[in-house]
């Protein structure tokens, strides 16, 4: 028992915990891990996964949505089993050094999508090894989220409660330094080395982030597991009352995960059908997430020091307020989203206009138009861009327009997706696509929102959890995102038509999220005068002279 081995409770002390490091470094090692693969999922869905033959076998933006989602519901739905093993069976500690494993085991699957023909025809299609990575990694990572983040608060008791507010948010901080590296340098990775090493480097990172946890093992309070009285804990008194003052809650939270883990799947998509030049540099579709990241590690400080106190000199501001007012600014994000769908859907209409009259003209050259779209880059006075919607499907439909014969009428709003025409006398006309500001606009936005919501939420989960229950109120708190995830999910299932593509043309989609957050946020509004809190931590040990 890791009881018998380890030092069982907090020390006395108002200082930070001393195995506090080797917690915040592994956080930050697995989130690079984590966001690395999850950055290179959307763009690797639609332009680079292959069959075991090498023919594509890219998915529509509507089934990369509704796999990524499920995907994300599935990660957030482990939490819970994890929360279970780890306060009632084996403790926090070794619950996640077991589960780390598979999560290992998950990256590797992915990396093996990319192996040679010969292997994959011998063991299983990329497709195989996606799904069952995706299955690993939603076990391994879903299974560690609660016990990580409820082993931090493990380490403070009384004495130096004072500061877990100020550490879950450096913990918050760890969490994004790993994800903006991942963002930032993976994409070029897959597009310079290939899928194999892309998706390998966030296995590498995960294993380090084990490795590193394993070193500060005996530094840690390692709290003992509570066996059945866990359940009797949890489920009755006061333990049935703290879950009915949380998920209330958490279920508006849940429409808030709903509308930000989207930043990684329909934001992203859309930036394909933008102009990506910002300040001299060239921003891959998937390297657009890293200004999340950036911008929390530059938004937490300012929020804990300067934001947060000058509220507060006016106006009462609690965990329960911070997180309406995070509603509000989720929601301005979409509509930020929203209209600058609505620029793409104008030039995109201005440009099949364009190449209709092109065509009319016999000027367009259909045939090196299909093959730049294959290819996916355009030259234009000397730069080379990448085509924004590059979709093999594309060019089979010019391909199967010059079959039929230059009479037919030229499929102008397909082309025009791709932004791109050449023409037969060499000229390359592309559509004036909005720039990708708007994108990073609505970013900035949706970041504040994620530091009045999720910060303020695992500060609060933890706090609002009896002390037999963090991880699980830890899990049931994490149960919010799968549960947005599975709204995300949901929706696009519903509304998919038989050719994968979702009924909820253009800016429809975003207005329709924006108008969920909205009511969600009206009605949590009205309701969340009525919220309890009550506050637990945990009991120490007499000094720090105690224990080691």
């Amino acid at each position: 028992m890791a009881g018998s081995k380890y030092r069982t409770a907090p020390l006395a002390t108002k200082k930070l915990p001393s195995g506090l490091s080797f917690i915040v470094g592994n956080e930050a090692a697995e989130r690079l891990s984590y966001y690395g693969m999850k950055a290179l999922l959307p763009i690797f869905l639609t332009s680079y996964l292959m069959t075991a033959a090498g023919a594509d076998d890219q998915m529509t933006r509507t089934e990369m949505i509704s796999l990524i989602s499920l995907f994300g519901a599935g990660v957030y739905v482990f939490p819970i089993l994890g929360a279970i093993i780890a306060d009632a069976v084996l403790g926090k500690y070794l619950t996640i050094m077991s589960l780390s494993m598979v999560y290992v085991a998950g990256h590797a699957c992915l990396a093996l999508m990319d192996m040679p023909q010969n292997f994959l025809e011998a063991t299983m299609e990329p497709r195989g090894w996606l799904y069952l990575g995706l299955i690993l990694i939603a076990i391994g990572s879903g299974g560690i989220k609660p016990c990580v983040s409820a082993h931090v608060g493990d380490q403070f008791g009384k004495s130096n409660a004072h500061l877990l507010e100020r550490v879950y948010g450096w913990f918050y901080f760890a969490i994004n330094f790993g994800s903006f590296f991942a963002y930032a340098f993976l994409p070029g990775v897959m597009r310079e080395a290939g899928p194999g090493w892309a998706f390998g480097i966030p296995g590498i990172a995960m294993a380090v982030a084990t490795f590193v946890f394993w070193l500060g093992r005996r530094r840690y309070a390692h709290l003992p597991p509570r066996g059945m009285e866990f359940v009797r804990e949890s489920f009755t008194g006061e333990g049935r009352s703290a879950l009915l003052r949380l998920i209330p809650i958490y279920l508006f939270v849940a429409i808030f995960w709903s509308l930000y883990d989207q930043s990684a799947t329909t934001w992203v998509d859309q930036s394909r059908s933008m102009n990506r030049d910002v300040w001299g540099f060239h921003l891959l579709p998937d390297q657009i997430g890293f200004i999340n990241p950036l911008l929390i590690m530059i938004f937490i400080p300012i929020f804990a020091y300067l934001i947060y106190p000058g509220i507060q000199k006016v106006w009462k501001l609690t965990p329960i307020r911070k997180i309406g007012l995070g509603f509000v600014l989720t929601a301005i994000a979409f509509a930020v989203s929203a209209l600058a769908e609505h620029r793409i859907t104008e030039a995109r209409e201005a440009f099949a206009a364009k190449i209709t009259q092109v065509h009319a003209e016999g000027k367009a050259d259909l045939a090196n138009t299909s093959a730049l779209m294959r290819h996916g880059e355009v030259t234009v006075d000397g730069q080379t861009h990448e085509i924004p919607d590059k979709r093999p499907e594309l060019a089979t439909v010019i391909d199967e327009f010059l079959e039929v014969g230059q009479q037919a009428d030229l499929p102008a709003t397909d082309i025009a997706r791709c932004g791109v025409l050449l023409t037969t006398d060499g000229v390359t006309h592309s559509a004036d696509w909005p720039s990708v500001w708007w994108t990073l606009v609505a970013y900035i936005i949706l970041t504040a929102g994620e530091v009045m919501v999720s910060i303020t939420c695992l500060e609060f989960s933890y706090t609002q959890a009896p002390r037999a229950m963090k991880s699980f109120v830890m899990g049931l708190y994490l149960l919010s995102v799968s549960l947005g995830n599975v709204i995300t999910w949901g929706v696009n299932q519903v509304t998919m038509d038989a050719d994968g593509n979702s009924s909820l043309v253009g800016a429809t989609y975003y207005w329709f999220f924006t108008g969920l957050m909205v009511v969600a946020g009206l009605v949590y509004a009205c309701v969340s005068p009525f919220f309890k809190t009550k506050t637990y931590m945990q009991e120490e040990m007499g000094s720090p002279d105690d224990g080691g």
